[in-house]
Parts: C-alpha cells; sequence; structure tokens
C-alpha cells in the first residue's frame, strides 16, 4: 500500500476479519498481511491488541445500534417498522462474530450487554409512542429482542417476500 493506514483502516479490516473469521482473527500479524502492510503501522495507531480491541467494539456498537437508530429516524417511516425492516433484512454476520467473542471476552461482554441495553430502551420507546402502557413496553420489547437474537443467531436465509409477512406479523403481535 502506498497509502498511510489509519486506525479507522484497522478497524474496518479488523469488523470484516471478525465477521468472516471470528475474534481469533483480530491479531496483528493477519490483518497487516491482507492489507499489505507490516504491523509496525498497527501500533503506531494501538498500543496493544488489547486497544485495537475496544476500539473495534467501539465502532461495533456505534454502527449495530447508533447508526441504524439514526437511519430509522431519518427513514420517514414508522420508526418501529422501519427498525424491523433493517435489523430482520440485514446480514448479521458481524452480530453473530461479536456474541461468540462475548462467550470468551469481558470486554466484548460489556459492549454487548451495552447494546442490548440500547436496543431494548430504544424498542420500548417506540412501543411507548405507539400508546402501550410502561410495564406492556418492556415486556414485548424484551420479546420483540429476543425475537431478533433468535433471528441474529440462526443464520438461516428467508425469502424477502416471507420475511416481509413475518415483520407485518411481528408488528401486529407488538401492537395488539
Amino acid at each position: 500500500m502506498t497509502e498511510q493506514l489509519s486506525a479507522d483502516d484497522w478497524i474496518k479490516e479488523g469488523l470484516k476479519a471478525l465477521a468472516k473469521s471470528g475474534f481469533t482473527a483480530l491479531k496483528a500479524d493477519p490483518l497487516a498481511r491482507a492489507m499489505g502492510v507490516s504491523r509496525g503501522s498497527f501500533y503506531w495507531h494501538f498500543a496493544d491488541l488489547g486497544a485495537f480491541h475496544a476500539a473495534v467494539l467501539k465502532r461495533w456498537r456505534e454502527i449495530a445500534a447508533e447508526q441504524i437508530i439514526a437511519d430509522v429516524e431519518a427513514a420517514g417511516d414508522e420508526p418501529l417498522k422501519a427498525l424491523l425492516r433493517s435489523s430482520f433484512g440485514a446480514r448479521l454476520d458481524l452480530e453473530r462474530a461479536v456474541r461468540n467473542w462475548a462467550a470468551f471476552d469481558a470486554g466484548a461482554q460489556g459492549a454487548v450487554r451495552a447494546i442490548d441495553r440500547r436496543r431494548l430502551d430504544y424498542i420500548e420507546e417506540q412501543l411507548a409512542l405507539r400508546g402501550l402502557d410502561r410495564a406492556t413496553a418492556q415486556a414485548r420489547a424484551q420479546i420483540l429482542y429476543w425475537t431478533f437474537l433468535g433471528f441474529a443467531l440462526s443464520a438461516a436465509p428467508v425469502p424477502a417476500a416471507r420475511l416481509q409477512g413475518m415483520i407485518d406479523e411481528i408488528l401486529r403481535m407488538v401492537s395488539a
């Protein structure tokens, strides 16, 4: 590579490697080889592997919660419906990889707990805006989130037409 790599370049490559090969691929040497550079570039941007892992998890939280919520809010569609379409229509390799990582790493566990709480809070808020009382919104948000996690962890592809029918049914169930 003729250009100097940024920390962001390393984080993006880390996210790709994580989604494709799992958390064991988040090491300086294999990432440097994949990017065609020496690992010295890695250590220019990150004090150690722990700092890199923290940066990767921070970015995951940004793209897997904050960016999705911002996109949903900007879509102009009904937010809960847009959220369901986005969440159930996305490739979830990275979601599965981070959750697998969390089974072995306290930092990843903390990131998963934080993102779960953020997502649940947002879903509860959307259900409350639909007129549900707090307790009902909390219960239905949890059920809806468990549904998403089951879908995310199953990795089973669903044809688009069937998926749309499932999303419509989920909306009926949580709004009833």
